[in-house]
Formats: C-alpha cells, structure tokens, sequence
C-alpha cells in the first residue's frame, strides 16, 4: 500500500507506519488476523479482498452522488414547471419505482432457479448496472438540452433507476460476502460511508452548478444539461475500471442454506425488507423536501439551502465513518482515536467544500459539531452491537423530529439535519441482520430487500401531499413513523423466526 509522505521522515517509521495501516485496513474485511501473527504471506492472502472492496466502493460513491442530486432537481424541476409539492416528489416516485420492479424482476428469476447473479455473476451484473445508468444520464442530458416535457424527465429517472438497481442487488451481498460474517456490518458502513461522501457533494456541487453556474447562462431545463452529460461520461469510465477490475467471487462462495425453505418463511427478513422501506423512505423524504423546509423556515433560497443540506447527507458519511470502526473488532482503545480522526476529516471536508462554493462560515455551522459529538456518545451505548446501535438511533431521530416541532426555527432546521447522522448506520445494520446466516439464499433475500427501496419512491410523495395539506414543517410525522418501526426491528424485529 503506498504511503504519503508527509510528516514521516524516518524510513524504518515509515515502513511500520504504512504496514500497520494497511493490516488495520484489512482487519475490517478479515478480522481474525492476529497483529503478533501479521506477516507479509498473510497479507498477500488477505490483499485478493482489496480490489473487490475498492472496486465496489467507487461504485457506492457514484451512486451516492446521482441518487442525491435528486435534491436538487425537485426544488429545481418544481419551479421550472410551476409544480405542488406533491408533484415535485414524483420525481422520487419514478427513480425509486425503478428499484421495485427491477428487482422483483431479480426475485422472480430466483424463485424459479435462475437467479441473474448466479448465472451472470457479480462482476457483469455490476457492468451492466452501469453500463445502463450512463445511457440514462445522457438520454437526461438530451432531454434537458432540447427542454422535453416533465414526463419525460420522469421516463430517464426511471432508466436510471433500473442501473442502479442492478449495482444495488450485486453490491451490498458481494460486500458481505468478501470478509468475515461478524464484520458484514462494519463493511457494509464503511462502503456506505463512501456512499455517503457521493451524497454530500452531490447537494453542494449539484446546487451550485445548477442554480448557480450553468442557470446564469440557460433557460428551462437546459441548466441540467452539462452536470448529467458529464455523469454519463464518469459512469462509462468507471465501467471500464470495473471491468477491468479482478472480481471473481459467485454466489457459490456464500456458503450452504436449505434451499427449498421460501423466505417468506423466516419472518425476520420480510421484517428486514419492511425495515429497509421505512429508513429509505425516511431518508429520502427528508432529503427531498429539505429545500422547501428551510425555504420556508427561514426563507433562505435554494442554493444555500442546498449548501445546507449536504450537512444532513455528509452527517452519514460521517456516521457511516464511525460505525465502521465502531462495529469492526479493533480494540477498544483503537476504535476512539479513529473515530475522532474521522470525525474531524469528514467535517473539514464538507465544511471546506460549502465554504468555497457557497460560502458557510464556521459561525452558521458550528452547532452541528454538537450532534457530532452527540453521535458519539449514543455509537459508545450501542457497544458495538448493530441491533442495538439501530434500536438507539431510531430513538433519537423521533426525538429530533418532535423537538424540531416545538423549537425554533433555527435550532428546528438543524435538528432536520442532524438526522443524517443518526440515519448513517441504519442501512447497513438493517440489511446484515436480514440476510444473516441465509447462505445460498442470499442473493434472494438481497433482491426482496432492494424491491423495499421502493419505500423511497412512496413516502416522499406522501410527505409532499401531507405538506400541501398541513404545512412542510408538520409533515415530517411521515418519517416519524419510519423510525418508530425501525426501533422495533432494533430491538425485537431481527431475531423473529431466526434458528
């Protein structure tokens, strides 16, 4: 593993430093190494991960970035066609509803012993995933560049989708499957992480170049044009790393389940899919109406509550950071030093990034370094263990939302954005305990779990009608709900039918 030289002159120091780092890196996807047993043969055994889990975590990111780029185009989308609330959220409605039927589509080959994974494998599902979100991206392109009608936005989102739906199903099982079982979740955070970081420069690159740059200089949709043109050509780069890339793990690697037991008979993963519904759809509604929220809260305009709001994605990133040390086995007295270090990086980078495009200073952002230190204390109470760690984070996301309806705006709006933080590990830790010990049913599990983002497609509407009715501050008891059930899968939902 390269080193930078920054601060380590010594070469010795510099050797152990880079040998140490790169062993803790390989810890969090093959545990059971021991460090006095650590030797170059290990390493090299272990490295067969290292090209995999990069591979995949470039593909986390880019998603990351186009699914919240969303954000951006209802606000946008909204006023370009005189829209309701309601209407603008079908632009969610089209993008997530691509993720239910395409994979129901998945499910259905399954059930019938011609699971697509199975026959085509991780490494071409993932290229055909991407292969399809760039022809998507550049069909948005044209489409904004000729300013087509709403509808036919909403037919390229859907396209869009269908790629990112095959990234979905392939990704997070292959995640799972290349380390150890106890460190799924410590994985999965630690690409979702990445994810994370796609979506926090997603709202602040997005709102900049749309609202700001390119809007200056266009008309209609036409400011739309050069973001997605340029999308569909990264995408077409990143397929050919991936292609290129050795990934040779199939689903036979799983290991050994009773096959002919239905997944419809462990209740515990149809809990685990109705889990995934309610954190996207929260997740989702929030990030979608955050723009009108604050718009209306404290009448900022769009591009610098779209700065705002890459607080609420980069908040997961941040979590997500920490969830991955803090469910990984590093010791102890590890795990704190680095998820401080994390911590500070993560916030300097949204922090510098919101200060160069849209001009934050430390004064309007400081008050979210105290949910940041907040995060830690509840990551301490959940020891490590992920049911527990989603059971305490549901918990304090209700009380967010209630105190954002009885505080003021101010403190209100941040309350909004500190739930980012404590969504951060609720994909992760939901999608592990769902799938845990499925063995060769996986793959099948994986599919019905991805058809549950279609919680993503539902609830934002829902909450944009609900806002049209009584107001964009009170509909967020939409997502409340969604953490009351997350907290019940948290704390008893997982183990239901489990052997």
């Amino acid at each position: 593993m390269p080193c930078v030289d920054l601060l380590i002159h010594d070469e010795n120091t510099k050797i152990n430093f880079c040998k140490y780092i790169k062993f803790y890196y390989l810890c969090i996807f093959k545990s059971k190494i021991s460090y006095m047993n650590y030797n170059n043969s290990q390493l090299e055994k272990k490295d067969s991960s290292l090209v995999p889990m990069i591979s995949v975590t470039v593909l986390f990111f880019m998603w990351g970035f186009i699914t919240s780029l969303n954000d951006v185009l209802i606000p946008f989308l909204k006023d370009v066609y005189s829209l309701s609330h309601f209407k603008a959220n079908i632009v969610q409605f089209a993008f997530f509803g691509a993720y239910f039927v395409c994979a129901l589509i998945f499910y259905m080959f399954a059930r019938i012993g011609k699971d697509p994974i199975t026959k085509m494998g991780y490494k071409n599902t993932l290229v055909i995933g991407l292969v399809i979100a760039a022809v998507a991206c550049f069909l948005f392109a044209m489409t904004a560049k000729a300013n087509l009608s709403f509808s036919i936005f909403l037919i390229t989102l859907f396209l869009l989708g269908i790629g990112l739906t095959f990234l979905q199903i392939a990704a997070n099982p292959f995640v799972s499957i290349i380390g150890d079982r106890e460190t799924a979740s410590s994985r999965l955070n630690l690409t979702q992480a990445f994810n994370s970081l796609g979506t926090t420069l997603g709202p602040a690159l997005g709102g900049y170049f749309v609202f700001n740059y390119f809007a200056k200089e266009s008309t209609g949709t036409d400011a739309v044009f050069i973001p997605y043109l340029f999308l569909a050509c990264l995408l077409i780069a990143v397929t050919v790393f991936i292609y290129t890339s050795k990934i040779s793990y199939t689903q036979e690697d799983e290991g050994i389940s009773n096959a002919k037991e239905s997944i419809f008979q462990k209740p515990y993963v149809l809990l685990g899919a109705l889990g995934i519904f309610f954190y996207v759809g929260a997740e989702v509604a929030i990030g979608s109406n955050f723009v009108s929220y604050m718009k209306e809260m404290l009448g900022k305009p769009e591009n610098v509550a779209s700065a705002f709001l890459s607080y609420y994605w980069g908040g997961a990133m941040i979590g997500r950071f920490l969830g991955a040390v803090s469910l990984s086995n590093a010791k102890q007295s590890s795990k704190l030093i680095y998820m401080i270090l994390l911590a500070i990086a993560s916030f300097v980078i949204i922090f510098l990034v919101n200060y160069s495009l849209h001009g934050l200073v430390f004064h309007q952002v400081w008050f979210f370094i105290v949910f940041i230190v907040l995060n830690f204390i509840f990551f301490y109470l959940g020891k490590g263990k992920p049911a527990l760690s989603l059971s305490i984070f549901a918990m304090v996301n209700l009380g967010l939302i209630i105190s954002s309806f009885i505080a003021t705006p101010t403190v209100a709006v941040w309350c909004v954005l500190a739930i980012g933080l404590f969504n951060s590990i609720m994909w992760g830790n939901v999608f592990t305990l769902a799938i845990d010990g499925l063995g060769s049913q996986t793959a099948s599990a994986s599919s019905l779990l991805v058809m549950a983002i279609v919680g993503g497609a539902l609830l934002p509407p829902l909450q944009g009608l609900l806002a049209d009715v009584i107001g964009i501050k009170y509909s967020f008891i939409i997502p409340m709900i969604s953490y009351i059930y997350l907290c019940f899968y948290g704390l008893s939902g997982y183990k239901i039918g489990k052997k």
